[in-house]
């Protein structure tokens, strides 16, 4: 029981539960088939699961290196050279991180001060802002349009003064399944020259790309680069994302920085996993095959949707779908979505919880990260309106 005598004001007044646990719990109530949170439910590689239990036992059980073991640092670098042509040192550019979402409010919390700007896309992933305003920062939306989710880089420019400290993107895009072409990518790159803006970029579905198209990390662009945190996610790259593993890249200089933070925040992140994941990726197959493996997926899931009252432009990256419902109903996407639960044991997200405003799209976001007969089910009930 709390003390009658304790005063204080909450650091993120306005912040609720998010949609994910509302919409899980309400799942798990009417034992709904769950496509809604971004997470498989497929099994992760016996082999990475043996090297994790191999690293235990050789005792590797006590701190990492604060910076992440060395071996995995070192990997990553190559890894990113050999997809991106940017050589970042493991020694002083590279930081093994708790996930992405770690990544991410380190480098804001290491960056942000209070007044400042922090420019995010929307409908932007809901990790974003309450890391900005704990640091006293200020969120500047940028409204992608419903239809395709571009950037409108000229309404990009307009919001960027004295004022902005940080840009935040996130390529392929959750929700929308959009990627960043590299003729966006290079118009970031021109309207940031001139400024002291530092770039987030979110690149955690950094191997999940579609249709023969390249992922334009912000480490292909020389000087996007030299003002950019890479943040990335091994536990989306290799379905397991309850081990909470990714990776930051940076320049020297903003990543000196960062580890001030990170060294009090986490110090380090788990050393058996670490271990496990650099052995992993130095078979390069086992993220370059993810493309392929996915996009069966993300083609079952339309296939079967074809015929179907829902439109939809097939996924680019990620393994989210979106779907749009304008031909079934004028609801809501929360309504429609609490509906799809309770009557048909169906979940999903509704994607105006990420929208400035809360702007009804009249779409809803489905992972398609699921086992085949999962997909299947879906697809029936979806078939039914």
């Amino acid at each position: 029981m709390a003390s009658s005598h304790l005063k204080f004001s909450s650091k993120l007044p306005n912040a609720k539960t998010t949609i994910f646990t509302t919409v899980g719990n309400l799942a798990r109530k009417h034992n709904a088939i769950d496509l809604s949170q971004g997470f498989p439910n497929f099994e992760v590689d016996q082999k990475l699961r043996n090297l994790v239990t191999n690293a235990m036992q050789k005792g590797h059980n006590q701190y990492a290196p604060m910076q992440g073991y060395y071996r995995l640092r070192e990997i990553i670098s190559q890894k990113i050279e050999i997809l991106h042509n940017r050589i970042y040192k493991p020694e002083t550019e590279i930081t093994v991180t708790v996930g992405a979402t770690q990544a991410i409010f380190t480098a804001i919390t290491a960056f942000v001060n209070k007044g400042d700007e922090v420019v995010v896309f929307k409908p932007a992933y809901d990790c974003y802002e309450p890391a900005i305003e704990l640091n006293g920062g200020i969120p500047i939306y940028v409204q992608l349009d419903a239809d395709g989710y571009k950037p409108d880089w000229q309404a990009f420019k307009n919001k960027i003064s004295e004022k902005t400290r940080m840009v935040i993107i996130n390529t392929p895009h959750n929700p929308s399944g959009r990627i960043f072409s590299k003729e966006d990518m290079l118009q970031l790159q021109e309207i940031l020259k001139p400024t002291n803006c530092i770039v987030v970029s979110d690149e955690v579905y950094e191997h999940i790309i579609f249709d023969g198209n390249a992922h334009q990390s912000a480490s292909r662009f020389d000087d996007l680069a030299q003002r950019s945190f890479v943040c990335a996610s091994f536990g989306k790259t290799f379905h397991v994302t309850g081990w909470k593993i990714g990776y930051c890249a940076a320049p020297e200089v903003l990543m000196r920085e960062f580890r001030k933070t990170h060294q009090f925040a986490v110090f380090c992140v788990d050393h058996p996993v670490q271990r496990a994941m650099a052995d992993y990726l130095w078979k390069e197959e086992n993220y370059l095959s993810l493309p392929s493996f996915y996009q069966e997926k993300r083609d079952l899931f339309l296939e079967g949707l074809k015929g179907s009252k829902f439109k939809f432009k097939p996924s680019e990256g990620t393994y989210f779908q979106l779907l749009d419902y304008s031909k079934i109903t004028d609801e809501s996407d929360e309504d429609l979505a609490k509906r799809l639960i309770t009557e048909y044991k169906l979940a999903s997200i509704p994607i105006s919880s990420f929208n400035a405003n809360n702007r009804q799209d009249g779409v809803l976001r489905f992972c398609f990260a699921k086992k085949n007969e999962t997909l299947k089910q879906a697809i029936d009930i979806l078939k039914s309106f």
